[in-house]
C-alpha cells in the first residue's frame, strides 16, 4: 500500500524528497528524481566522524560553520548529497540555510564498505560539480585520508596521508590531524 502512495524511482520531485527526508531517520540522497538510501553508519564510522567533527569545529568555529549528517547539501538543482561533515569558512555565508545548505567549502566522507565507489568516485564528481573547494575522503579500509583540492572545476590530490603522517587542509591553513589518531580513536 505504501508503494502505491509514493512516487516511483525517477519521478520524485525535489520537494517530495525534501519532505520525505524531513520525516525519516535514514540518510537518503537524491539525483534527478531517484532516491538512494544510504547504509546506517557503524560505530567505527561514527567514532571517526566524531573525532574529526570535534577537531575541525575546535579549529574553525566560531568564525566558520561546521555540521554533520544528516544535513542535506544541494549540489545543483536536482541533486542532493548528505556528506558526513560539511564546513563553511564563514558562519554568515548565505549558502548556509536551515532546510539545506546551498554549498560548502569542505565536504568530508568516511568511506562506507558497502559501496566504496560512492565516496571514492561518485561523490568526488558531485562535490566538484557543486563547487566544494576541498573534499576529504577518510578510508577506514586502508587507513588513509585523501585531501582533494578543487582546481578549475575538478579535484587534484593535495595528499594521500597514512599512519605516521598528518592530513592537512589547504583551505584551513594550520589545520591538520594525525592519521593514526583518527583511526585509533577508542
Amino acid at each position: 500500500m505504501l508503494e502505491e502512495l509514493l512516487p516511483p524511482q525517477g519521478l520524485w520531485s525535489e520537494e517530495e524528497y525534501l519532505v520525505l527526508t524531513e520525516h525519516r531517520s535514514r540518510l537518503v540522497e537524491y539525483t534527478d528524481g531517484f532516491l538512494e538510501v544510504l547504509p546506517t553508519p557503524t560505530d567505527r564510522h561514527q567514532r571517526i566522524l566524531k573525532f574529526l567533527l570535534f577537531a575541525i569545529a575546535a579549529f574553525a568555529e566560531p568564525r566558520g560553520a561546521v555540521q554533520f549528517a544528516p544535513l542535506r547539501l544541494r549540489i545543483r538543482p536536482g541533486k542532493f548529497r548528505e556528506p558526513d561533515l560539511l564546513l563553511l569558512l564563514s558562519a554568515t555565508d548565505p549558502r548556509r540555510q536551515d532546510r539545506f545548505w546551498r554549498g560548502a567549502d569542505l565536504a568530508l566522507e568516511v568511506v562506507s564498505p558497502e559501496k566504496p565507489g560512492r565516496d571514492l568516485v561518485e561523490k568526488r564528481h558531485d562535490y566538484a560539480e557543486g563547487g566544494v573547494l576541498e573534499y576529504w575522503i577518510v578510508n577506514p579500509m586502508d587507513e588513509t585520508i585523501t585531501v582533494l583540492a578543487l582546481r578549475e572545476g575538478s579535484y587534484r590530490e593535495d595528499g594521500v596521508y597514512r599512519r605516521g603522517e598528518s592530513a592537512a587542509s589547504a583551505i584551513l591553513p594550520g589545520f591538520s590531524v594525525a592519521v593514526a589518531a583518527v583511526f585509533d580513536v577508542p
